[in-house]
């Protein structure tokens, strides 16, 4: 007994001494279940785990019950579980009234003649109706045991000017703020902004050059955040979003928001790099950029798009198929990692391929606190 006594205490002494294997953090935006049974959903994120993914963002539609099954399922993998949900991008709904979509520069309507693509259908955001929707589905699905936070999506105007990257693929060139593209002008809009400021913005020239027109629209989305913020966080859960980079260089001027001001738990900046025909090293430029205007507020989380078919990504046209091949994986998380940010987020673990998986696994072992 004295002999199995001793022994036991070595082993717990070893145990405790032993350092712990290092890993950044790692999340992964993925949506589902379509058809995947209880099984297979299990075998999914078993896998996602044992390959050094530490919480899902998981899009999986409205209904509560759905995150309620397949979050079970998750955190039984050992996975956080973040329900990843569109804001101000809904399709028709009839909760929804045509009235509550945002308006563009042109005096069309998001619900019928969205901007680029056809689920572009942007709701607006100085709507009570509007908040009152987002919440009651929020909240109910802030209710589900198995969700640990609720992640935004969305939460924006539309791109008034797309990425470079994309430029092509619409066949646009978006040297300036097009009308068509920019949201929102409203009757309820363009009279609260004039009630605020006295500029009556329909007959303004140029909006662009208003300055006090951006930054309405900035409040606009900010307060909408902030009082889901609330929400959410009454309900003992976390809230947080994915966002474009920035903000100042991308977030602000594209797409109004001034995430800097949101009072979030984490934020996840988009940081896809041939989205703007940048090199893997502006993803850790632009990190520094966000961690810097949040000035230790909330963590960031640096969002990075993985390449599908990185053996052909120079003959793919469409950008959405381009990203990074595994041999620019070190570049952008090493980047990311040194300039702040306290993890990455994959766009999607679903797109990596074995070769990315094996570089993965090796850089994400790196402690880049160590230089």
């Amino acid at each position: 007994m004295k002999n199995l006594f001793l022994l036991l205490s070595i082993f717990v002494i070893f145990s405790c001494s032993k350092p712990q294997e290092y890993k950044i953090p790692v999340y992964g935006w993925m949506g589902g279940p379509d058809n995947l049974t209880d099984q297979e959903l299990k075998n999914q994120f078993d896998t996602l785990k044992i390959r050094g993914i530490d919480g899902v963002m998981y899009n999986g539609g409205q209904n509560p019950e759905t995150y309620h099954r397949v979050g079970k399922i998750a955190k039984g993998a050992g996975l956080e579980f973040h329900t990843w949900i569109p804001t101000m991008v809904q399709a028709k709904n009839p909760k929804l009234k045509p009235e509550w979509y945002a308006i563009n520069g042109k005096g069309e309507s998001a619900y019928d003649k969205p901007a680029y693509v056809d689920y572009y259908k942007f709701l607006c955001p100085n709507r009570e109706e509007v908040y009152e929707f987002l919440a009651k589905m929020y909240g109910a699905i802030a209710d589900v045991p198995e969700v640990d936070g609720i992640h935004l999506d969305y939460i924006r105007f539309p791109d008034v000017i797309l990425g470079k990257g994309l430029w092509d693929k619409y066949g646009l060139v978006m040297d300036r703020e097009y009308p068509e593209y920019d949201y929102c002008y409203c009757d309820k809009c363009v009279s609260d902004f004039k009630d605020k400021t006295g500029i009556d913005i329909k007959s303004v020239e140029d909006p662009s050059q208003v300055q006090e027109w951006k930054q309405f629209r900035y409040d606009l989305i900010t307060s909408i955040v902030n009082r889901l913020a609330v929400l959410v966080h009454d309900k003992g859960k976390q809230i947080n979003a994915a966002v474009f980079p920035g903000p100042n260089s991308v977030a602000k001027r594209t797409t109004r928001q001034e995430w800097d001001k949101w009072d979030l738990d984490a934020v996840f900046p988009m940081n896809y790099n041939d989205f703007y025909l940048e090199k893997p090293e502006w993803v850790g430029e632009v990190t520094k950029e966000g961690v810097t205007a949040l000035d230790g507020k909330i963590p960031l989380y640096s969002g990075l798009f993985i390449c599908p078919n990185p053996e052909n990504k120079t003959e793919e046209n469409d950008p959405e198929n381009h990203g990074l091949i595994p041999e620019e994986m070190e570049v952008a998380i090493r980047g990311s990692m040194e300039n702040g940010a306290a993890g990455i987020c994959l766009f999607t673990p679903g797109r990596m391929t074995d070769a990315h998986w094996e570089v993965f696994d090796k850089i994400i072992r790196n402690d880049y606190t160590k230089k």
